[in-house]
């Protein structure tokens, strides 16, 4: 995203890159499958036809002890008729009524829906059986206002499994640091508008990820649901957390609100026009290829809402979006809900002293650095291939060197002819956002130009030398130059906003061009 900040530096205040929004889920492992409910009432030696009214005593615990917190606060318990109550909005009047500044706001009782067991009747097999099944029971919502993470809330069911959700803002989390610091700050809702000193905020937001977040949940456990070491009689049943939803933002804060209105609008036209399906792949880390039996569901819509507009791109259940918050801050924000398409170095599952190999992303917190680390090259991807956009340049004076020969350490090099297929072709290879981090080597582009089918070994030797002599053709006009010590080139700044610029060109309508030059 270097490209992108050093482009519009003199209209930007700093960049600040963090959590926003995470949502932990708390569970019992053994709660978490029939066959795992089954064993644990195989333990306690209780029956199927004793099953509901065990787990209404189980029930009655949570009840009994939640309303005793609320009293013991002498804070209100509140029940909610509707779900769709936006229970913040409720705990912030509150708080904000009752002057309350720390602990315990409200408790919100709500009827929603869950998964949950309950015992029925098969037919088939003429007995009882348990099942898991959608719905519904009453959640006790905690919303409370801790003195190092700001306002949080955690959500307890109070039927079978017993599912914990603690929901807290990274950027509350930072606002706080920043106040016992005392460095200044300007915030309007999630997001800061100004900073003092960014990069102190950033070592502070860079922090957040050191935190020990199973004592931490842990710790919000204990406050909200205590009856859990005492409600399974002897059996202790730890706590598995998990995080069930990340949204890693990059707030890119501009000076003024006329700077960031004279560059957006070309951003969204950018980023609905240019970017394709495969950008999306390459944007959530996922290799842009047909894979057989496998089905990726990728949707990019486009949304005016009240606090910005909005360009969102999803590949299955996690997505990368961009929008306009509080007129002069640009966000781009990878939100995660399924890590399972991405990876982590670390030994197998169950093998600690095994060499670290690639394995699946989990959702247990023990996984939670190496999201955000993900995450952020999700965001800084997104905004390095916006790094071309709004270039005033006519798109002729841009490519007129390209279009003429150049010499290149004493060599004539041939001219650049863009929209020709052999080297439109090339452009578009060198500039796929896999290699915006690393570069590409000499076998990177050339299995994308000729293919990865088995071929003789003086045809391999052929397709190596044509490409070497199309990297220096490029070299020659200034578009990638050669990582240091590597045998890996990278696009420089000139080659990423020419080939942007062609490529947006090339997939631009002839109308479309005339009422651009209009």
């Amino acid at each position: 995203m270097y490209q992108f900040i050093k482009r519009h530096e003199n209209d930007i205040h700093g960049v600040l890159s963090g959590f926003d929004r995470i949502r932990f889920r708390g569970t019992i492992r053994w709660f978490g499958s029939v066959r795992g409910v089954m064993s644990f009432l195989w333990e306690l030696q209780v029956r199927l036809t004793q099953f509901t009214q065990w787990a209404k005593g189980l029930t009655q615990q949570i009840v009994d002890a939640s309303e005793r917190i609320a009293v013991t606060a002498r804070r209100p318990m509140i029940y909610l008729p509707s779900s769709s109550t936006s229970k913040e909005d409720r705990a912030l009047e509150i708080a904000e009524a009752e002057g309350v500044t720390e602990g315990l706001v409200c408790v919100f009782k709500c009827v929603e829906s869950c998964q949950t067991f309950k015992v029925g009747p098969n037919a088939q097999a003429k007995k009882l059986e348990l099942r898991q099944v959608p719905g519904k029971c009453s959640h006790y919502y905690f919303y409370y206002l801790h003195p190092r993470f700001g306002l949080l809330h955690l959500r307890l069911q109070s039927w079978l499994p017993f599912t914990i959700h603690v929901c807290m803002n990274g950027r509350e989390w930072l606002a706080q640091e920043l106040r016992r610091r005392r460095i200044g700050f300007q915030q309007r809702e999630n997001c800061f508008v100004w900073i003092k000193d960014i990069a102190a905020a950033q070592k502070l937001a860079d922090q957040q990820l050191r935190t020990d977040w199973s004592g931490l949940l842990d710790d919000l456990r204990r406050l909200f649901h205590p009856v859990h070491e005492t409600m399974f009689g002897k059996q202790l049943l730890d706590i598995y957390w998990s995080a069930d939803e990340t949204e890693w933002a990059t707030d890119v804060m501009f000076q003024s609100p006329a700077a960031l209105a004279r560059v957006y609008p070309g951003l969204v036209r950018h980023a609905i026009t240019a970017f394709s399906c495969e950008d999306v792949l390459r944007f959530l880390g996922r290799f842009p290829k047909i894979e057989h039996y496998w089905a990726s569901d990728i949707v990019i819509n486009f949304k005016t809402r009240p606090e910005g507009t909005c360009v969102k791109h999803r590949l299955n259940r996690n997505s990368v979006k961009m929008y306009d918050k509080q007129e002069t801050v640009l966000r781009v924000e990878t939100t995660v809900n399924d890590p399972s398409d991405m990876k982590v170095l670390r030994p197998r599952e169950g093998h600690p002293l095994e060499t670290k190999t690639w394995q699946k992303l989990r959702k247990g917190v023990a996984d939670l650095h190496r999201r955000a680390q993900v995450s952020q090259k999700a965001n800084e991807r997104y905004l390095e291939a916006l790094a071309a956009v709004n270039h005033d340049q006519p798109l002729g004076e841009t490519v007129y060197d390209l279009c003429q020969p150049t010499d290149w350490q004493g060599r004539r090099v041939r001219a650049l002819q863009p929209l020709s297929p052999d080297d439109s072709r090339l452009l578009t290879a060198v500039n796929r956002g896999e290699f915006a981090i690393n570069g590409f080597r000499n076998r990177d582009l050339r299995a994308l130009l000729y293919g990865t089918a088995e071929a003789a070994a003086a045809e391999l030797k052929r397709q190596g030398a044509r490409t070497t002599r199309q990297i220096r053709m490029l070299r020659a006009h200034g578009l990638i130059r050669k990582v240091s010590k590597t045998h890996r080139y990278i696009l420089t700044s000139k080659g990423r906003l020419t080939i942007n610029a062609l490529l947006a060109a090339q997939q631009a309508s002839p109308q479309q061009l005339a009422q651009l030059a209009a």
